[in-house]
């Protein structure tokens, strides 16, 4: 097993994906099996319906779950898999791989933010059978400059050169909500230990 130290810094803002909602929360994100209740401790009572944003640590700054980056590295290897000049194109059963032999920690990955949260608010367009329909989604931002720190256990497949790409894809297309539009892009440093 390979272990990596990331630092990932955002050049643009990052947006909050978690449903500030706790009944959407409730019923939507946690497994219906084994429902872990506490994680709903973390959403702010005072917002209002349809506004994402950030799960908190006990002392209110924000964190991202482990399965953010996790689930950022499937999106990026099947991405890349589409370009055959890339590492990634070469890489069978990605999800499962990835899943099985990739490991982020620690659960909860701080954020340290390098101003105050505010909010992004923006129209959300749908084509239906009935005609466009049009939403406004709302989302907490952290300003870009803003961190992250986490490990990365890889075994297997997975190569120092699989997780560069991944990672230099994320400086492209960004991480958190909105990412089409350019949100959540960052710079990253790799250390393995």
């Amino acid at each position: 097993m390979q272990i990596y130290d990331v630092t990932a810094t955002f050049t643009e803002p990052l947006l909050g994906t978690a449903p500030l909602n706790k009944e959407v929360y409730k019923d939507w994100i946690l497994p219906p099996d084994n429902p872990d209740l506490s994680e709903l401790d973390t959403i702010n009572e005072a917002m209002e319906k349809g506004s994402t944003g950030f799960h908190r640590l006990p002392d209110g700054s924000p964190f991202l779950y482990d399965y953010v980056i996790k689930g950022f590295f499937k999106d990026a290897c099947g991405m890349l898999a589409r370009d055959s000049e890339s590492s990634s194109s070469k890489l069978r059963a990605f999800r499962k791989v990835i899943d099985g032999l990739l490991f982020v920690g620690p659960r909860r990955i701080p954020i340290v933010a390098s101003g105050d949260i505010s909010w992004l608010e923006r129209p959300l367009r749908a084509q239906t059978a009935q005609g466009e329909r049009v939403a406004l989604a709302r989302s907490e931002a952290l300003p870009e400059g803003s961190t992250i720190q986490f490990i990365v256990e890889a075994m297997g497949p997975i190569t120092p050169t699989l997780l560069r790409e991944w990672l230099t894809y994320g400086e492209l297309r960004g991480l958190g909500q909105w990412r089409n539009a350019s949100y959540g892009r960052f710079k990253y440093e790799m250390t393995k230990r």
